[in-house]
């Protein structure tokens, strides 16, 4: 009788693991489907912060929602994958979970519209417990995908094992080819796919994707040498797989048809007024756009459609709204003050071109500078708010960039950036207010539209009190149409009496109606308080805005 030794029983015992997927083809199929998994991971999740961009917004509590869920997800995958390999060590199972996971993928924005117009109402309502859950449910959509994605490097891991010592050198290596498709899946929806075919259709070129090398993986595994289903004396087992195979085929037939209803709007109208016809939509880099005819007036709407943003009524000048107040800004300056000391705006957050009109009708053609970030914005500002004055000088870039990379000095210079009910930070610090006054003439305004609500104007008052611990007077206008105060800081020294005698000296209708409007129901008053909320290094300003919408549910304030 023989006896093996312990020093021979070692490598039989890093042999004792047998690969599930020896075959060649297994392998480089196994590792298509893990860089495609890691591609799909990624695009689902920067394909949800857009989807959920209509609807909540693209604010840092939404991200961070979005970003730790999904974390969890595949954290939860990871240790399911692990588990499931360990239990079923065929390829079959490998390739039946990415199906599933790729089916999933393709069936979320058909699941999510309802769920999302039904978050949508909720909101108009303040009903907390409808806004929140809808929130959940949205995230939760993308829990079971996920967690199937998260299952596919360390059950491929397990199937490609064939010995414990070089286990190490393989977990790196899939590692490594699952976060190159990560990176794939991180820019090509980003840069491509979502600019140009939208958020929906993104999400079903990756479950396609997905379930087109998923489908292949089971046909080998089931026909071929190292596919649980292939025995070369039961034939019967194998055809049983691909039956399976078969039948993954027609999951193509929902995700087809959902091709056919891409042509559809993302979501109603969220204009005033009921919310008016839907003219145009788009997806851009940047925003998610409505242009919406109500009545006789075109209103620009972005994202969550919280705020009008640009509005074009081709029978007045004149809006009612935040934007008629930047033209009467300057006369908080010195007595006597009158239009012919207004010489060159600049309009950062230039929307669709409502201020840059009301301006050039009130003060006859002046070079305007308008800033826009986002280049759909102004294409549809050009097409249906008659954005096309000669002076206007459109300038598409980043607001803060251009007032670094500028000498230029400018009479008034209006902040109309916010996007409500989130205000981008960078915006409204402390650093920023001096760049803004460091590029005014002597008699300059620096004019900000600040959303609030009826009763709450924490966010006004913060960020006055930012702009007075730059500028030596800051005053506030409340305007009449909807819910926005309007900041004024000068770069010289003033007082509340001079907006009263200086607009009592106009001539001009426009100029006169807003001033009178603005005496007689304003509400005008100087911020008397010195505090710096935001900084370039610390600006809580998501938690303000959180705090405010949260009391507004509350209290049914709007």
């Amino acid at each position: 009788m023989t006896t093996v030794t312990s020093d021979e029983q070692k490598p039989h015992q890093e042999e004792s693991i047998a690969p599930a997927a020896a075959h060649p083809l297994q392998k480089w199929l196994l590792v298509l489907v893990v860089f495609v998994a890691g591609a799909a991971s990624l695009g689902v999740e920067m394909a949800a912060s857009r989807l959920l961009a209509p609807y909540f917004g693209s604010s840092q509590f939404v991200w961070a929602a979005l970003i730790g869920l999904i974390l969890l997800y595949l954290t939860s995958g990871y240790y399911l994958g692990g588990r499931l390999a360990d239990r079923f060590p065929r390829p079959v199972v490998f390739y039946l979970i990415t199906t599933i996971a790729a089916f999933t993928i393709g069936l979320i924005p058909y699941i999510s519209r309802p769920i999302l117009l039904w978050s949508l109402k909720a909101f108009a309502t303040y009903s907390a417990s409808v806004f929140i859950g809808s929130l959940a449910a949205v995230i939760l959509l993308f829990a079971i995908p996920v967690i199937l994605l998260g299952c596919v490097s360390p059950f491929a891991i397990r199937l490609l094992l064939q010995q414990v010592g070089r286990s190490g050198r393989l977990a790196g290596q899939l590692y490594a080819i699952s976060t190159a498709g990560s990176i794939v899946g991180t820019f090509l929806p980003v840069l491509w796919l979502i600019p140009n075919y939208g958020t929906r259709f993104t999400f079903l070129v990756i479950a396609i994707t997905l379930l087109l090398v998923s489908i292949i993986g089971l046909v080998a595994s089931s026909a071929g040498p190292g596919g649980s289903g292939w025995h070369p004396r039961e034939g019967k087992q194998a055809r049983h797989f691909d039956k399976k195979s078969l039948l993954s085929l027609l999951l193509f037939i929902p995700l087809g048809l959902e091709f056919l209803a891409l042509g559809g709007p993302i979501k109603p109208a969220s204009g005033t007024d009921g919310g008016g016809v839907l003219i145009a939509e788009r997806e851009s880099d940047y925003n998610y756009i409505q242009v919406v005819r109500v009545g006789s007036e075109m209103q620009l709407i972005l994202n969550e459609g919280e705020a009008v943003h640009s509005v074009y009524d081709p029978t007045s000048i004149l809006t009612g709204g935040p934007w008629d107040y930047f033209m009467i800004a300057p006369y908080f300056n010195r007595p006597p003050f009158t239009p012919a000391m207004v010489h060159r705006v600049a309009i950062i957050g230039l929307g669709a071109g409502t201020i840059p009109r009301e301006i050039t009708a009130a003060y006859g053609p002046i070079p305007i500078d308008g800033v826009e970030i986002d280049p759909t914005i102004v294409e549809l500002g050009r097409r249906y708010f008659a954005m096309n004055e000669p002076n206007l000088h459109v300038i598409i870039q980043d607001g803060r960039y251009f007032l670094r990379t500028t000498a230029q000095k400018y009479d008034i210079i209006g902040i109309d950036a916010y996007q409500q009910p989130y205000v981008p930070f960078q915006l409204a610090t402390e650093e920023f207010f001096s760049e803004v006054r460091a590029h005014l003439t002597p008699t300059g305004v620096a004019v900000i539209n600040a959303g609030r609500t009826t009763h709450d104007f924490r966010l006004v008052e913060t960020l006055a009190q930012t702009m007075h611990a730059v500028f030596p007077n800051v005053y506030i206008i409340d305007t009449a149409r909807f819910t926005n105060s309007i900041i004024v800081g000068t770069n010289a020294a003033t007082s509340l009496s001079d907006f009263a005698r200086n607009t009592a000296m106009l001539t001009n209708p426009l100029l006169t109606s807003v001033a009178q409007e603005s005496l007689a129901f304003g509400n005008i008053r100087e911020e008397k308080s010195r505090h710096v909320f935001f900084t370039d290094d610390r600006s809580p300003i998501e938690q303000l805005i959180d705090q405010m919408i949260l009391d507004a549910i509350r209290s049914g304030d709007e």
